[in-house]
């Protein structure tokens, strides 16, 4: 990797490629005091002892000093350069010597290689209902959208409605062979492109390899390990990871691909406090709170209005066949047409909501003498509801902000099973931050395979035209079963 710096720039430094396991820190180049206390800082930080200099030289100078930050779950230390050489064109080679005429600071972080940690193989066949995978994913750092059940149902419906070939890759520890790591990826035919993605179909809203963060730092070492991945991937033309939360897992590194971009579109969620009542006034605010208290006393004129959890199959059915009624002519007028209407995605969503009763799923119902007007799909993770999906008697209840009323009843249940936080997932509708909900930035991997993929990537940073006509082509756009409410 080769790092070029111009007079009076800075470069932010992962203090996690310092701390990371296995990790040495060197320092090179002639660096004065100041530069000094700036690299102790670092160490300290980072638990190593301070190293030195290898010209043996400090002198006085310029460099102010480092400043910390987090960036997307991230720490990083901020050093600003002040003394550079004259040429702009001027690098410093982070894998290589040093030219001795170069003043800044720089850092060579050199990773202990383990080159026969890991073994990689494709298993197209893999159980994610097996018990091996149940304990990886309780110790990994994956979302909801990687649950044994929302994957197996991803690949045993879904996948073979759209002609998508799984692509499982698996990591096993050479030592034990015990299962270290998946990447649940699909082979998929987009137009002429043919495209690798992880597991989504439009119904997961966050895309993340299943394992440890600490695991995937020591896969990123294992450079055997990563040759091997990269090369059981091809051939493809794209491919394509979206809906990624932070850069605690660099998929990019380990894929050899470009730097993650960030998307046009943003993950929302607020933060659960008991009692009910404190949340109200921490996220709604007073005028808020007063203008749903308003809807409430109008809404419970219309008749006898209740609101639970669906606790069987009966009920369950009832709900998943509202949900479909009063989503359909929503998202035809959309000019968006709505999944739920499509046999297979109906049956997986009724099927992830049966199977995950009582433990990963909750499907909420509220009812205007005994007839469901409202209902939320939501995936439990964590001490935290992600709502994937919600549907409303709009025309009957328009007045009545039926949206709202139901979220709100969704957060009182949700403080009083104990969860920490409501995950409205992704989307920038207003309510949701109505609601408390702070914005994450979304971020997506893509990299051409091919001359095909290329010509498709420059397309989508032409012109306007050329881009729709290019996400028609290869349905890059990130349709999926909006959880917003009008």
């Amino acid at each position: 990797m080769t790092q070029h710096f111009s007079k009076g720039s800075s470069a932010y430094v992962p203090l996690t490629a310092i701390s990371g396991p296995g990790n040495a820190c060197l320092v090179a180049a002639s660096m004065n005091r100041d530069r000094k206390e700036i690299i102790n800082h670092v160490c300290r930080t980072a638990r190593h002892p301070a190293p030195t200099a290898s010209s043996g030289r400090f002198r006085r100078g310029a460099a102010r000093p480092a400043t910390i930050c987090k960036v997307r779950g991230s720490t990083l230390i901020q050093i600003v350069f002040y003394r550079c050489a004259p040429s702009s064109a001027f690098a410093i080679r982070m894998t290589g010597r040093l030219d001795r005429r170069l003043e800044p600071v720089c850092f060579w972080f050199h990773m202990n290689k383990n080159d026969d940690a890991f073994d990689v193989s494709v298993d197209d066949a893999f159980d994610f209902l097996s018990e091996e995978y149940a304990t990886l994913f309780e110790g990994s750092d994956a979302t909801a959208f990687q649950h044994p059940l929302w994957l197996d149902n991803i690949y045993r419906k879904l996948a073979p409605a759209a002609a998508a070939k799984p692509l499982i890759v698996v990591v096993r520890h050479r030592t034990n062979s015990a299962l270290a790591a998946v990447f649940p990826m699909l082979r998929v035919r987009r137009g002429p492109m043919r495209v690798i993605e992880f597991a989504d179909l439009r119904v997961s809203d966050y895309l993340s390899p299943v394992c440890s963060i600490a695991t995937f730092a020591h896969l990123l070492q294992d450079q055997r390990a990563c040759t091997t991945l990269r090369q059981l991937l091809r051939p493809f033309d794209l491919l394509r990871i979206p809906k990624l939360l932070d850069a605690r897992m660099p998929v990019e590194n380990l894929l050899g691909a470009p730097h993650r971009s960030l998307m046009d579109m943003n993950a929302y969620a607020t933060v659960l406090t008991a009692p009910f009542e404190q949340w109200q006034i921490n996220a709604l605010g007073k005028s808020y709170q007063k203008e749903l208290a308003k809807k409430w006393r109008q809404i419970h004129k219309k008749g006898t209005l209740t609101f639970s959890c669906c606790d069987n199959g009966a009920s369950i059915g009832e709900a998943m066949e509202t949900m479909r009624k009063f989503r359909g002519p929503r998202f035809h007028e959309q000019g968006d047409g709505d999944l739920l209407q499509r046999p297979e995605y109906f049956d997986f969503y009724s099927s992830v909501a049966l199977r995950g009763l009582g433990s990963f799923t909750r499907l909420y119902a509220m009812k205007m003498d005994g007839e469901v007007i409202a209902a939320a799909l939501g995936l439990v993770h964590r001490d935290t509801l992600l709502v994937v999906m919600t549907a409303f008697n709009v025309e009957g209840y328009k007045s009545q902000s039926i949206g709202a009323l139901t979220f709100e009843s969704v957060a009182k249940d949700c403080i009083e099973r104990g969860c920490r936080a409501l995950d409205f997932t992704i989307g920038d509708e207003p309510y949701k931050m109505q609601f408390g909900g702070q914005p994450t930035p979304m971020s997506a991997v893509t990299q051409a395979g091919s001359a095909t993929g290329s010509l498709a990537l420059f397309a989508l940073k032409q012109a306007p035209w050329i881009k729709q006509a290019a996400k028609r082509l290869t349905d890059l756009r990130p349709i999926r079963t909006s959880t917003g409410t009008r």
